[in-house]
């Protein structure tokens, strides 16, 4: 089949589909996060924004959605030095320095490791404040120790660490990855207040 539009058509014709495709995507952002977890990404922006501070986030079973939560909210670029995505243990030790003997002592699923990503996350950055979440989000994966919905949370800052722990239960991958990102977002936000 022979076309017969040029090359100032096909540009004229990918120029009037990109506002369709712009809209497209910004009502997709505006349904990606739930209203509460977009109103905790707003908050952190802003106190973090008010207080000149940098944040950083070290996420594996996340795989990035904590910073897509706060990267979603205009202005964030002044606050979000960066996102460390480390799904398997290699990646938290070589880009965010996690120890390979805590590793394999305590599994990437623990208190030590996400309190070393979260150290790790400022160390490795520019950030002063940072949330790391590492867990099980399923289907697979669990076991009687690590069950499935099983999540460590660590928030580093300049008062200290502190650890979250959370149980979800067996909610269905996307449940506990949406739950998980609700409450880094939440350790996030108290270590700003």
């Amino acid at each position: 089949m022979r076309s017969d539009v040029g090359a100032a058509g096909r540009n004229g014709s990918i120029a009037s589909v990109m506002p369709l495709v712009r809209a497209g995507f910004a009502a997709y952002e505006k349904t990606m996060f739930s209203q509460d977890i977009a109103h905790l990404a707003q908050q952190i922006v802003a106190t973090a924004s008010e207080r000149g501070l940098m944040l950083a986030t070290a996420e594996s079973c996340t795989g990035g959605l904590v910073s897509a939560a706060i990267t979603a909210i205009p202005g964030s670029s002044a606050v979000l030095d960066r996102g460390f995505v480390t799904y398997s243990n290699e990646a938290k030790a070589q880009m965010l320095g996690v120890s390979l003997e805590s590793l394999s002592v305590h599994g990437a699923v623990s208190q030590a490791v996400a309190v070393a990503m979260a150290e790790g996350a400022v160390a490795h950055s520019r950030a002063s404040v940072s949330v790391s979440v590492t867990g099980v989000a399923g289907p697979g994966g669990g076991s009687v120790d690590k069950p499935v919905g099983l999540v460590h949370f660590a928030a580093s800052g300049p008062q200290g660490v502190v650890h979250r722990v959370e149980r979800f239960g067996d909610l269905g991958r996307d449940d506990i990855r949406q739950a998980s990102v609700r409450v880094a977002l939440e350790l996030l936000a108290d270590r700003l207040a």
